[in-house]
Parts: C-alpha cells; sequence; structure tokens
C-alpha cells in the first residue's frame, strides 16, 4: 500500500463496473466477500473492479486487506487513517470507482452478492436500480427506526423509496458526477436519492435477499449515528429550502488534506 493521494496517479483503462465496499472491523467477512465478488466474473461477462474502504478499522482488517490485494488484481484498497464515518468511508469509494456503472453495498455478509445480476437487467434504462430487503432481517428495534425514518423522509422530501437505508445499489456514472454528496455519516443513502429525486433521475426498485449478520458488529443504530443522520437529514432540508448553503462533494477532485490513502492500481 503506499500513500499516494486519490487523483495523483496515472489513471488505468476504465472498467465496466466498480463494486463499492466500505470497511470497519470486517475482519472476519472480507475474504468470504472478496470471493464472492469474485465469483461474479463469470456472470456479468465484463470487466469490474473491486474496491474496499478500510475506514479506520481497529481490529485485523487492514491486514486481511492487504493480502487480498496480493492475491486478486482486481482488489483496490483505500485506507482512511482514522475512522471518519460510513458516508465518509462510502464517499472515498465512489470518488475512486472508476466503472461506468458503480455498485455499492456493505462488506458484512447480508447481501447475497449474486443479485448485483438483478439491478444490472436495469442499469441500462434507469438511472439509478436500488434493492430493497424482502424481507429485512434485522433485529426487530432497527427495522422499528428505519421504519421511522422512511416516514420521516417521506413527509420532508416525498421521496417513495421502499427502503430507503438499502445498501445495494446500482449507480450510472453521470449520477456521481452531476449529484454533489455532503454526508459523511449514514445519512448518505437518503442524500443520495433525495438529490436524485430533485433533479429528475429515474430510480427503479428490485427486491434483493437479506440475511442476519453473522460476525462483527452492527453500529447503525447506535446513538452518535442516529444524531448525525438526523443533523445531516435537517441540513439537507434547509439546503434544499435555501440551495446557496450547499455543501459540496465532487467525486472528480481528489479530497483535501484528509488522511486518505490509495494502493497503486
Amino acid at each position: 500500500m503506499t500513500s499516494d493521494r486519490l487523483g495523483s496517479r496515472t489513471p488505468s483503462p476504465r472498467p465496466d463496473l466498480s463494486l463499492v465496499f466500505p470497511v470497519f472491523n470486517e475482519q472476519a467477512n472480507l475474504g468470504p466477500l472478496v470471493e464472492s465478488a469474485v465469483a461474479l466474473g463469470p456472470k456479468l461477462g465484463c470487466a469490474f473492479e473491486i474496491v474496499l474502504v478500510d475506514d479506520g478499522s481497529q481490529d485485523r482488517s487492514a491486514e486481511v486487506l492487504a493480502e487480498l490485494r496480493r492475491q486478486e488484481p482486481r482488489v483496490r484498497v483505500v485506507t482512511h487513517a482514522s475512522n471518519r464515518g460510513y458516508g465518509a468511508a462510502l464517499r472515498s469509494g465512489l470518488r475512486e470507482a472508476r466503472g461506468e456503472l458503480v455498485f455499492f453495498s456493505d462488506s458484512d455478509l447480508q447481501f447475497d452478492l449474486a443479485e448485483v445480476e438483478n439491478l444490472l437487467a436495469h442499469a441500462d434504462r434507469f438511472d439509478i436500480v436500488a434493492g430493497y430487503r424482502s424481507p429485512r432481517r434485522d433485529p426487530w428495534h432497527r427495522r422499528v427506526l428505519a421504519w421511522g425514518w422512511g416516514v420521516c423522509v417521506r413527509l420532508l422530501f416525498d421521496v417513495r423509496v421502499r427502503d430507503i437505508d438499502c445498501a445495494f445499489k446500482v449507480f450510472q456514472r453521470h449520477v456521481l458526477e452531476s449529484i454533489p454528496i455532503a454526508s459523511i455519516g449514514a445519512f448518505i443513502n437518503t442524500e443520495i436519492l433525495v438529490r436524485a429525486q430533485n433533479q429528475g433521475l429515474r430510480i427503479h426498485q428490485v427486491p434483493v435477499t437479506h440475511r442476519p449478520r453473522q460476525h462483527g458488529r452492527q453500529t447503525g443504530a447506535h446513538p452518535r449515528v442516529i444524531l448525525r443522520a438526523v443533523r445531516e437529514l435537517a441540513s439537507l432540508a434547509r439546503e434544499l429550502r435555501d440551495p446557496a448553503r450547499r455543501e459540496t462533494f465532487d467525486p472528480r477532485k481528489p479530497p483535501g488534506l484528509d488522511a486518505t490513502r490509495v494502493d497503486p492500481s
């Protein structure tokens, strides 16, 4: 792994598809995750890359990622020196992704990556193809929180998406180049879809299999995570009333003076 900054390297040929996965303390899941991603190759029949963003993991995730990078040339690793949040990790991955289509999901093995094929089947007709968990296999309190969050988002933004925070989505590249993203927390899923709807982009929804987490800990229901999401929701609502407040993110530009590093491609 090198200390090259994002955007400082000579670009490689652009793949057809980027698979982006934020990572935080997922050492037990990373091997099976990459194995299942690599297994997509014969089914997809296209050139793809796997972008893994280590968001300051405190377990052995960095070591596991380094070994996976040595074993599989399609793996690219982005590193945050400290934990900056789910949204910040996803932003780094989306910024680094080079595919004409960009898919992202979580690295906790709660989704079946083979179902990416079902999303790609619609990607030529829609700007965003969003999965929804059918059924959702999270603990009851997380399902209650998700229901309340969905109601809030519909009331504020009139976004009619069944599972707005489902981390199983495919984007046309132009979506990421046209939508400003400010979130550094769990609000990022909502923000992307709200901004996409405001721009009149076409969103299609597809059911996806959801499984209980087997390894690691979920952090999405932590009070600090929820509070940050509420603050970011309020900030977006204010911005949409007053566009001069916008805090933009350009995926084509490197981050500022943060501690993000990318391995050589």
